[in-house]
Order: C-alpha cells, then structure tokens, then sequence
C-alpha cells in the first residue's frame, strides 16, 4: 500500500528547491566524445581500459564545483557514481575498477559529497543499473551493451549469471546507502524493453534503500526510462515507483498529471550543449537566458530542473559552463524568489511569458516585450494589493 502520507513528507524539500547540479563524470571525459561513447562506437572492453589505467583527475576539487553550484541559485546536486561503463568514482569493495585504483588514488564520491554539503546543499548519487563492465550484464542481444552484435560474445552468453550481476548491483546500492551518510536523493538510471522493474528485483533494492536511508528520494526509472511516467503517474503506484518523474531533454508540455488529476512531482534533466559526459568539440551551449526561461517553465508547470555539466578528464567544469552558471546565479540572486518554494498558477500562461506562485504572491515573468501595457488576465483588479518589480523592489 502507498503510504501518501510518507511520500508527501519525502518529496517537500524537494519541491521547494527547484533548481538542482547534475555532474556526469567517468572515464568517458578521456576519449571526451561523450558518456554512451563505448555503446555508440561499439567500442571493446580492451580499448577502454587504456582510459582506466590513465584516469588522472590533477585539478578535481569538488569544492570549486560546489561554490558554482550554490552561487548559480542551485540546492541540490547528483553525481554518477557510477555510469553504464560501470567504472566506479567511489571506493566499492566489490570491483577493482574504481578510482581508487586509478591514479587518482582516492574516493571521489566521497570528496564531492563532503564538498557539496559543506556549501549547504542537499546530495545526491547517480547509479546506473546497467554495467558493460561487468562479466554477468548481458552482451551479445542486448539493446545497448558495447559488444551487442560480438559472435564471440554470442558463443559464451549462456554462461553469464545475471542473479551473480544483481547480487552485485545490490550491493554497491548497499554500500552508497550505509558507507557515506545521509543522502537527499538516489537516481537510477535505466530501464529499458524487457529490462525493467522486477527484473532488477526492484521491490527488494527499494525495501533496503528505505531501510537505511527512510528520507531519500528515488526516481522512476527502476521501472520506465527517461520518456515514461511509470506507475507514479496512477492512484496505485508500485513500490518501486520511485519519487519523481525524470523527463529527458524536454519540458512537458502541460507539465504532469496523474490518472486522477493530481500534480505528479517531477525533475526535467537537461544538458548545457548536446552531451551529458564531457565532449571535447560539443560547443553548442545554451545561452543563460534560454535555460533561465526554461527553469521558469519548470516551475511554472510545477517541476524541477536538473541542469548538467560534464568536467573534463582534468575534473574541471568547462570554462563556457562556468559563465553560464554565473549569470543564471546572477539572476536567481535577483529574482529567486519567483523559483524557490514556488509553483503553477491558477492564472491562464501570458502570451508574453509565464505565472509562478507562492501563497498569495504571484510572479509574472515578463519574457517579451509588450505594446503598451502588460495584461495579466484572470485576476481581478481588487484582488491586487500591490505590484513591485523582484529585482529592486521598485
């Protein structure tokens, strides 16, 4: 049975931060062509270990990317502890392949989460539930894995033990939830044809998450993938649901709804260029003021956004990230308000912009200009006490 009561305590923060860091970073940042680079090239797993073995992140200092991220308005943030290529930026005793034995020589997760806190900011971890690293995930057939058309993989798939794999990925689950404190909020990533739900023995990986971290929340996509809504979005949700609907590289259109009408909680996750994991010659960044407005949809339709950035191998966010970041935390320092703590009006959306609200105050985001006045349809004039400008109080 789903216990709202619980649900609606968990996801409170959550709602009222808004604005949240994702950080997409792994040995992909090497070959710097993206984090799917091993899936898209088909690439073997002994042309990627070169990049294991020379994993050297000299300038990583979590600290920098937290003081970005607090300065940029953000409140939250998550990091891939571990990606699809299985490598892990946290010491797990249940792999060597992990920055601990890279020359890093040290647990990175463990950095960030201290740094991030430190800034005041909630946590959280990104673990994927797929591995191409690992010797029982399936190869040759699979939808996504690297060596999916390998005849030489073919030859050996029936010896792969999949109950060995999810013993394993229960596991390291185990170790992030009772090795590093309390976390905010646990992203998994993905599911996928017939790889979804009780395929990963969810409702067991969930019952023990809860176990040691009662207040994390989780998203969707132990059951559906970035373009599903999962049972959350019905008056019955599974126990593997999760918190939070996490659309991919887009913004609802009439933001979400469960079966029943109600307001599903939701996380648009959103790149700055064209890539998650860091690519070299991706220089396709979206200007500040087209992610502000977008931020402000999210709000205005009751979502979050989770914005990301890729640091390079070196562990540096890119220099054209910083300067975005910058003037959004230039703005939010002005206007957040209008975002924190806030959601969808009741009021028709302006042709010239968007409506948040928080309590009794209304905030109209005024995204083009007007010719003459600016209406604000749906209230009545009597119903107004005052109009003030955000940013001066003017």
């Amino acid at each position: 049975m789903f216990d709202r009561e619980a649900y609606n305590r968990r996801v409170q923060w959550f709602q009222e931060a808004r604005f949240g860091m994702f950080i997409h970073w792994g040995l992909y940042a090497i070959p710097a062509r993206g984090e799917w680079v091993r899936s898209v090239e088909q690439m073997p797993e002994e042309e990627y270990l070169p990049f294991f073995e020379e994993f050297d992140p000299v300038d990583y200092d979590p600290r920098k990317w937290a003081r970005a991220a607090r300065e940029a308005g953000m409140k939250y943030a998550v990091l891939t502890a571990k990606h699809h290529d299985g490598f892990c930026l946290f010491d797990s005793a249940l792999t060597d392949f992990k920055a601990t034995n890279t020359k890093a020589g040290r647990d990175l997760v463990r950095e960030y989460l201290d740094a991030f806190r430190a800034e005041g900011l909630k946590v959280g971890l990104y673990y994927s539930i797929i591995d191409w690293h690992h010797p029982d995930y399936p190869h040759y057939g699979d939808q996504n894995h690297p060596m999916r058309n390998s005849e030489a993989e073919k030859a050996v798939e029936k010896e792969r033990d999949f109950d060995r794999y999810l013993a394993y990925m229960h596991g390291q689950v185990k170790e992030l939830c009772t090795n590093y404190g309390k976390l905010d909020v646990m992203w998994f990533d993905f599911s996928y044809g017939e790889m979804t739900g009780e395929k990963w023995r969810a409702t067991e990986l969930v019952n023990m998450i809860r176990s040691y971290q009662p207040d994390v929340i989780i998203d969707n996509r132990l059951e559906v993938s970035g373009t599903g809504f999962g049972s959350l979005a019905t008056d019955d949700p599974s126990p593997y649901s999760g918190d939070f609907v996490s659309p991919e590289q887009i913004i609802p259109p009439q933001g979400l709804k469960t079966e029943s009408g109600g307001d599903l909680v939701w996380e648009a996750c959103i790149t700055m260029n064209d890539n998650w994991g860091y690519c070299a010659k991706d220089k396709h960044f979206k200007p500040a003021s087209t992610i502000i407005k977008k931020l402000v949809e999210c709000v205005s339709k009751n979502g979050n956004m989770l914005l990301n950035v890729g640091p390079d191998a070196k562990g540096n966010i890119p220099k054209e990230s910083l300067q975005i970041l910058k003037e959004i935390g230039d703005w939010m320092g002005k206007n957040g308000n209008s975002i924190y703590g806030c959601k969808g009006s009741s009021l028709p959306k302006p042709e010239n912009g968007r409506v948040t609200q928080n309590g009794n105050k209304l905030y109209y985001h005024v995204m083009e200009n007007a010719i003459g006045s600016v209406p604000l349809y749906g209230i009545s004039r009597d119903q107004v006490k005052c109009v003030r400008l955000l940013s001066d109080g003017s």
